[in-house]
């Protein structure tokens, strides 16, 4: 309801904008007309006369205002609201700018008003909408009871929240002037004009007028002490030192811009200068100093340059360096201006024309054109490098000499003209001539080549590096950037597009072909040993992931909470599951009532979220990624210890034979298992590539803790009592295609195993020229589609490249990129003989077969493939294995980057020792992350010896008997 009165309280701002005789509308209420308006001495105004107008409904163009209803019955609520400021006052800071200065000493501005009566319901942390005037939170609530015991309401606190707006004309005006208050009245111009750029300085003061001899010399000490800083920090000086260098250039810029009246800045030294140095210098009387300082500059470039490439010592290049700052220095004195490469050294002069000028430009152009020709031949030669470059160096220098004569840059179709002179018609005839004998020149050699495109004339250089080549293939070496091959193996074989959120990537078809065909091949097993496939919400409640404290606490850092709906905060917050043990298990205690009921194994293949800070890597480390996670519960631990070495053996089928990918079986430390669980195995990869290795997957019996927990209790068949069940979980993830790439890949790109690849053969036709009639195309394309739809009818996974618009040889490097187990190549020749090319993907070896016998042959040399690539990584990874009881010898293996079995103890501190000792700076990182240590992978099931007495564990400060051998090694 709206609650009105005969009097109306309404902002002062909004009555003085009324008038005898306006149709104001009252929002909420209706249309009022404006009989008067009081106004005091002051010009405020007092009081507005209006009469209801309520069946006018027309709003378009009235004036707007709020208001509140003065009565007895329903006091106004007091309120203080409280609007902030920038607490510096420069929206950027520059690198020599003390923030101290830019402090503002006024953010804080309290503003008592009067509000609604509902406002009294408002409770802390409340966000409202107040007409006109924003949106605010309530800091503190309105506190009626406070006038007991300080005979004052406690007001109504409300903090406004800036909304990015940049208007305050909804604002009271004393709000509006402390926000102008920062602002020169140019910048509050531009406000009001809607313009957030284009800022001026915060005082417009106007510049006093310098002298340029003053300034040039400012000029000059500000570059020379800019010289000193820079050097300074190049040779690494004490920060001191630095600190005393930088504040003398930061009080000679301060100078320069009292001068000046503007910043200084390397490409707009001062003006003043300039012009008086243009004044004072004529570069047309001294054009031979001009570019002789432009060609040494020139070749002193060229020479730091030089050594800059060969890795010279920092000693030989200082000296070259200032040497070259020192010509540049003379270059600006001579002619008033900066040294730029593609600036000329002499500005056109005015005068009159010079015929032996002319002269000499033209036997310029002409050396110029023939040295071009000269060298263009050395190349069609192929002569050696050591005859080219000394010719190129003679043509940049004529072409020097040209621009120092005219000033522009020689070009071929350009005809050569001295600046500021009028040509005779002489010269222009010798000019003329000279092209046409140039051009006859030129007619010999193009009816050579006229098998060849015309080469496209340009300006060799000594820099000229190789002819660009197709970026389609790796640009780096596994053994030598191992991160960059990585990055470039997945984005170019087209499984990873990187997404705008860090840690998450789109899996494209071909690396998802790769997770369906894992879940082929993992669903078949566990449906057999009576798992079967479900799904669970993603959320969890506070409440049930807090239920298992060790649990949570292995996983708090990295769980993802959702805390907002839109623009409102949630009740209560709810985490993305990082696991889902406790989103499953409060519905496991409601389907599980007696014996009967067990064992429960059910299976989800999901996505998970763990937000982890660590540095983010497709597939081997990413916040979201996919899995499959097991739960299963069981009357008797027996069961329940039987699944887990299942599951195991699943998994280790999965890498071995599914991915060629070698693991060790083995049980985890009591540091490194599952948080919540009684033991944990594990089968653990290794990637010769970094010499790390990486948990592949793992199964966790949970024993009783989680039953309890859950009160997940069935009823004894023979005692009749409440037992709690024994409890497994197990997962895999899509980690196993990272590992995939890391060990198989090559510099040619990815290498898939047949068993996992989304196609297993590729079918190439070859042999298609321009000569070959339609037919005969087409003959061949069917050959190759009937050879495809053979293989396919019997199981192989098949793929026919028929494309027209790629070249053999392209679709060949395309394939390889991509991993294809086989390709095969057909021709012409191959048709006829009824016959086929199997290229090898893993070691490139070219077979011919028969095409009567095509499938046995190339189902074969699949299965051949499959345990060649499961051998080769068998042989390195045992080959990177090693067995010490010796602390040094476990130091030197791990930074031969082994893994290593050595005696231990167990103990969860004397690994962190082990962890810490271990680590050293020399050893290479990924971007972001320390060097580390080595870390328990797992204790194998294969024990590589006896622990007998005389063992000790590997810390050499532990004195505790070892229990095991344990794999350690650095990991992902």
């Amino acid at each position: 309801d709206v609650v009105v009165a005969p009097e109306l309280l309404i902002d002062q701002v909004d009555a003085q904008a009324m008038k005898a005789g306006d149709n104001v509308t009252f929002i909420g209420l209706g249309n009022l007309k404006i009989k008067d308006v009081a106004k005091g001495a002051d010009g405020k105004v007092n009081k507005v006369v209006a009469e209801p107008n309520l069946d006018d409904k027309n709003y378009k163009n009235t004036l707007k205002v709020t208001w509140l209803a003065k009565t007895a019955s329903t006091p106004l609520v007091p309120c203080k609201c409280v609007f902030f400021d920038h607490i510096l006052s420069k929206q950027v800071l520059g690198k020599d700018d003390d923030f101290k200065d830019f402090v503002r000493k006024e953010t804080r501005l309290e503003v008592p008003m009067l509000g609604d009566p509902l406002l009294a319901k408002i409770k802390k942390y409340d966000i409202v909408q107040i007409q006109r005037k924003g949106f605010f939170i309530c800091d503190q609530p309105y506190d009626q009871e406070a006038a007991q015991h300080t005979s004052v309401e406690g007001p109504l606190v409300l903090f406004h929240i800036p909304d990015g707006t940049q208007s305050t004309s909804t604002l009271p005006v004393v709000v509006q002037k402390f926000y102008d208050a920062r602002e020169s009245p140019k910048e509050q111009q531009q406000r009001a004009k809607g313009k957030a750029s284009e800022k001026s300085p915060v005082e417009d003061s106007k510049p006093m007028v310098a002298q340029a001899g003053e300034l040039g010399e400012l000029n000059s000490k500000i570059q020379d002490v800019g010289n000193e800083v820079r050097q300074l920090k190049a040779s690494k000086a004490q920060k001191a030192e630095i600190d005393a260098k930088v504040q003398v250039l930061l009080a000679l810029k301060a100078d320069f811009k009292k001068l000046s009246g503007k910043d200084w800045q390397p490409s707009t030294a001062a003006p003043a200068a300039k012009q008086a140095a243009a004044q004072s210098v004529n570069p047309s009387q001294n054009p031979g100093s001009a570019s002789d300082l432009d060609r040494s500059i020139q070749a002193q470039g060229d020479k730091v340059r030089k050594l800059k490439a060969d890795k010279a010592s920092k000693e030989t290049l200082d000296p070259e360096i200032k040497e070259l700052l020192r010509l540049k220095g003379e270059y600006k004195a001579v002619t008033g201006s900066e040294w730029k490469p593609g600036s000329s050294a002499v500005p056109p002069a005015s005068g009159t024309g010079d015929v032996s000028a002319a002269a000499n430009v033209q036997e310029l152009n002409s050396k110029i054109q023939a040295q071009g020709d000269k060298i263009r031949q050395l190349k069609a030669s192929k002569a050696a490098k050591d005859v080219i470059e000394p010719e190129v160096k003679t043509l940049l220098q004529l072409k020097a000499d040209y621009k120092a004569a005219t000033g522009q840059e020689w070009k071929p179709t350009s005809e050569p003209s001295v600046s500021g002179s009028t040509k005779s018609s002489s010269s222009q005839e010798k000019q003329k001539d000279q092209g046409d004998k140039s051009k006859k020149a030129d007619k010999p050699k193009q009816a050579e080549k006229t098998k060849k495109p015309a080469a496209k004339e340009s300006t060799p250089t000594p820099q000229d590096g190789p002819k660009k080549v197709t970026r389609l293939g790796l640009e780096a070496k596994k053994e030598e950037n191992l991160p960059d091959w990585y990055s470039q193996v997945i984005t170019k074989a087209e499984m990873i597009e990187y997404y705008d959120v860090s840690g998450c990537y789109i899996l494209r078809p071909w690396a998802y072909s790769i997770w369906e065909n894992i879940k082929d091949f993992m669903d078949a097993r566990i449906k057999a040993i009576g798992v079967q496939n479900c799904y669970f919400p993603m959320f969890v409640s506070a409440q049930a992931l807090e239920r298992e404290k060790t649990h949570v606490a292995d996983f708090a850092p990295e769980v993802a909470w959702v805390t907002k709906s839109g623009s409102s905060e949630l009740a209560e917050p709810i985490a993305i599951r990082p696991t889902s043990e406790t989103v499953m298990y409060p519905s496991y205690a409601k389907w599980i009532q007696s014996h009967r009921d067990l064992p429960l194994q059910l299976n989800q293949w999901c996505n998970i979220v763990r937000w982890e800070f660590k540095h983010p890597q497709p597939f081997l480390r990413t916040r979201e990624f996919l899995w499959q996670e097991g739960h299963s519960a069981f009357a008797t631990r027996e069961e329940a210890v039987e699944e887990v070495y299942r599951i195991l053996d699943i998994y280790t089928a999965v890498y071995e034979e599914l991915l060629a990918l070698p693991v060790v079986r083995g049980r985890k430390t009591e540091k490194e298992k599952f948080a919540g669980a009684d033991f944990t195995t594990t089968v653990e990869g290794y990637v010769p590539a970094s010499g790390r290795g990486i948990q592949g997957a793992t199964s966790h019996h949970l024993g009783q803790n989680f039953s309890k927990m859950f009160e997940i209790v069935f009823e004894d068949p023979e005692t009749r009592e409440k037992k709690f069940a024994f409890q497994n979980s197990w997962g895999l993830t899509t980690r196993t295609i990272g590992v995939l790439v890391m060990v198989h890949a090559d510099n040619q790109g990815l290498v898939l195993p047949p068993r996992v690849a989304s196609y297993q053969i590729v079918i190439v036709p070859c042999g298609i020229t321009a000569a070959m009639t339609e037919d005969q195309k087409a003959a061949l394309i069917k050959f190759c589609q009937d050879f495809e739809s053979t293989l396919s009818k019997e199981g192989v996974r098949c793929k026919g490249d028929y494309r027209d618009n790629y070249s053999p040889g392209w679709k060949f490097n395309h394939w390889e990129l991509k991993g294809v187990p086989i390709r095969v190549e057909i021709g012409p020749r191959d048709m006829q003989q009824k016959q086929f090319v199997a290229v090898r993907r893993d070691t490139g070896e070219k077979i011919t077969y028969s095409t009567s016998s095509a499938v046995n042959d190339i189902k074969t040399l699949l299965e051949t493939i499959q345990k060649s690539m499961f051998d080769r990584a068998k042989e390195d990874q045992l080959k990177y294995q090693a067995v010490t009881k010796s602390w040094d010898v476990f130091l030197q293996k791990l930074e031969a980057k082994c893994v290593i079995m050595s005696p231990f103890c167990g103990d969860m501190d004397c690994e962190d020792e082990i962890k810490k000792n271990s680590a050293k700076d020399s050893v290479e990182a990924e971007p972001g992350a320390p060097a580390m240590g080595a870390k328990s992978l797992c204790i194998p099931f294969d024990q590589p010896a006896k622990i007998v007495d005389g063992d000790k564990c590997i810390n050499p400060g532990c004195s505790r008997k070892p229990a095991f051998y344990t794999m350690f090694g650095r990991s992902y």
